[in-house]
């Protein structure tokens, strides 16, 4: 298993990045892991946020200097999206089954989590999100159908979209994480537009299904002072409270979101409306 952290980054140095220093600070190219897990530790939140493609063995999470922890879960809670073909999570021996566009919610507590796959010509692709946990909570499988799908936006102003939301209270009992996949219909490409903030948590979002030589455009910072990062297929960018966070593409795509913070309330946001940002 790889660990990189992230540190701090406030509103106040933002202004004086250029383009390679919001990279360092924000964005993530190396998300998914063959055979192994890649996961990147935000102190922002404390999030842990990475993934596993299991082609030849089954993958075991293990723990990190940095958690001083025997196992990883032991103070935190974790969910899993799958984007890949069809897969397994055992967690202490239970077996849960995950297929294309699947969550599971592991509780906190739990000692044994192992990743596979079905079949090693089309690898299950396991997105991981965890962060801290005051209380154990039961491990729980959603099924695509079992997600809260929330339509969105329209063609005529490009933003066509589905929230598959999968890990929010209406659904599974956490201590703070939530987590959701937004696919975006053919003909639209803009993602949270308007856009907002959300002071009372942070958010972590994947990008996928970008097709090659297609790219995304990442809007982040101030609603004064925005700036862009490009993303590629299976990249990441952290969002911090204080930033807006929307995206527009050269073609339709998915995103995986991710939350953690004090507030689990999913319209509790600062909206921003277009002709206000800078």
């Amino acid at each position: 298993m790889i660990l990189k952290t992230r540190d701090y980054s406030s509103e106040k140095d933002y202004k004086h990045y250029d383009t390679a220093r919001l990279r360092e600070e924000y964005v993530v190219e190396d998300v998914f892991g063959v055979d192994d897990i890649h996961l990147t530790y935000s102190y922002i939140d404390r999030i842990i946020f990475g993934g596993v493609i299991p082609v030849n063995e089954e993958v075991v999470l293990g723990s990190a200097p940095e958690l001083r922890a025997e196992h990883f879960l032991d103070r935190r809670e974790m969910g899993v999206i799958n984007i890949g073909g069809d897969g397994v999570i055992t967690v202490d021996g239970t077996k849960y089954p995950l297929k294309h566009w699947e969550a599971l919610y592991i509780g906190r507590g739990s000692k044994e989590v192992k990743f596979a796959s079905d079949d090693k010509n089309n690898p299950a692709t396991f997105y991981i999100a965890s962060c801290p946990a005051h209380k154990e909570y039961p491990t729980t499988l959603i099924p695509f159908e079992k997600a809260d799908h929330r339509h969105a936006g329209d063609k005529e102003h490009c933003n066509e979209r589905t929230l598959n939301r999968f890990i929010i209270p209406e659904n599974v009992e956490t201590c703070q994480l939530s987590m959701g996949l937004t696919h975006l219909e053919p003909g639209s490409i803009w993602n949270t537009m308007p856009c907002h903030t959300h002071a009372r948590r942070m958010e972590v979002y994947l990008y996928f299904d970008v097709d090659a030589n297609q790219a995304i455009f990442h809007f982040m910072g101030p609603a004064k002072e925005t700036r862009h990062v490009m993303l590629h297929d299976k990249q990441a960018v952290i969002s911090p409270s204080w930033s807006i966070h929307c995206a527009a593409s050269t073609k339709n795509y998915t995103f995986i979101w991710a939350m953690c913070g004090e507030n689990q309330d999913f319209d509790d946001m600062d909206n921003i409306e277009v002709q206000d940002l800078l």
